[in-house]
């Protein structure tokens, strides 16, 4: 195992804000509710179901991807697929297929109050499905720096993963980019929730109220509306987006996932998030958003990217930071509004050469030289 060694200062520092933040996450925790983006679904017939639906839908495609590996601390071999054309192969920019579907909650215990990002509006007047539309994960319309290098305008995942894999490739193809199309918003996902399927309630985060739907009902909602949706192939990435909705497995609370149908890359990739309207809350804007975008990216068939971590099992960049102050997003202010953009661990991290730009093992260089335990 190799140790890496901050500065006392930096160490401190790091100290007192992970204490301060513990200590909120702590009391979170003790009233029933946990920030969680870390959870999968249980592989269900369902998904078979799904899976070949989409794919024998005309003409066959599939998702554009790379293989890749390294050697890990441990001698190990480790091999990965991830979106997009290998960074040292490709100097150009490959666009992804790009749906979004809005998802409209109506509890009729509540009398029949309504969750619809379509009409519910964040506090500069833009709904919440536009304030997503407009935010830095589908817009070019942020200049993003990582450790002092300028990686260029453009969507936030896609200059992360620039990046990520800056010494691998990307320095010497600099039109290297991996980006989400213009996205297509399709008919919503229309979901009554009776008596004993969820709740609203306060927020465990915030002051404005949220309703709660099971885990597994949605990712069974999910599919079916896949299975009956033509337009989505293997080659697309769909995204599911509700407003101030947590969903519960043994409790709550869960602002997001990524998923595909099998862990085959002709199979369909898709994800789900919550965007919280509440200044400071769990799932706030579109932090958990970036969180399964960017994992996504890195991860698009989960249960193939294995790695050697005792806290991350599966090369998932964005859960080890999650934990971190402001749930480890950073304020991007795009038009007057603050976007929240959660940091993104680099391969680094996972035991891979330091391949990365400044060779920082996460994108905001908020833990230098930082490698998940067990490595």
């Amino acid at each position: 195992m190799k140790t890496r060694i901050a500065s006392l200062a930096l160490l401190a520092t790091s100290v007192a804000a992970l204490s301060a933040f513990s200590a909120s996450a702590d009391q979170a925790d003790r009233n029933g509710a946990r920030p969680i983006l870390n959870q999968f679904p249980v592989r269900a017939p369902y998904h078979a179901l799904t899976d070949k639906i989409v794919k024998a839908r005309k003409p066959a495609a599939a998702l554009s991807t790379w293989k890749g590996g390294f050697t890990d601390h441990h001698n190990i071999n480790r091999t990965f697929v991830m979106v997009g054309p290998d960074p040292a192969q490709s100097n150009a920019t490959t666009t992804i297929p790009f749906e979004v579907v809005p998802v409209i909650m109506t509890y009729t215990a509540f009398n029949n109050m309504k969750f619809n990002p379509k009409k519910d509006t964040y506090s500069n007047g833009d709904t919440v499905l536009k304030n997503f539309l407009n935010s830095p994960l589908v817009k070019s319309n942020v200049d993003f720096k990582s450790g002092g290098t300028d990686l260029g305008t453009g969507q936030y995942i896609d200059e992360y993963q620039r990046g990520n894999f800056w010494l691998y490739g990307v320095k010497q193809n600099s039109n290297y980019h991996v980006v989400l199309g213009s996205p297509t918003v399709m008919k919503p996902l229309k979901i009554t929730v009776s008596s004993g399927q969820g709740v609203v309630e306060k927020n465990p985060f915030g002051p404005s109220q949220i309703g709660t739907y099971g885990f597994g009902a949605m990712d069974s909602q999910i599919n079916t509306y896949i299975q009956n949706h033509s337009a989505i192939t293997p080659d697309t990435f769909v995204f599911f987006v509700s407003h101030n909705i947590f969903l519960t497995s043994g409790g709550c609370c869960i602002g997001g996932y990524h998923y595909s149908t099998s862990q085959s890359p002709t199979s369909q990739s898709y994800g789900y998030t919550t965007l919280v309207t509440d200044v400071g809350s769990f799932s706030q804007d579109v932090s958990a958003a970036s969180h399964e975008i960017g994992e996504w990216m890195d991860d698009p068939y989960p249960g193939n990217n294995v790695v050697g971590c005792q806290d991350n099992s599966w090369l998932e960049n964005g859960d080890p930071l999650v934990r971190l102050p402001n749930y480890g997003g950073y304020k991007y202010t795009v038009n007057g509004f603050d976007y929240n953009l959660q940091d993104l661990v680099n391969v680094a991290y996972f035991g891979a050469p330091d391949w990365s730009v400044g060779k920082l093992h996460d994108f905001q260089n908020a833990r230098p030289g930082t490698i998940c335990p067990g490595q």
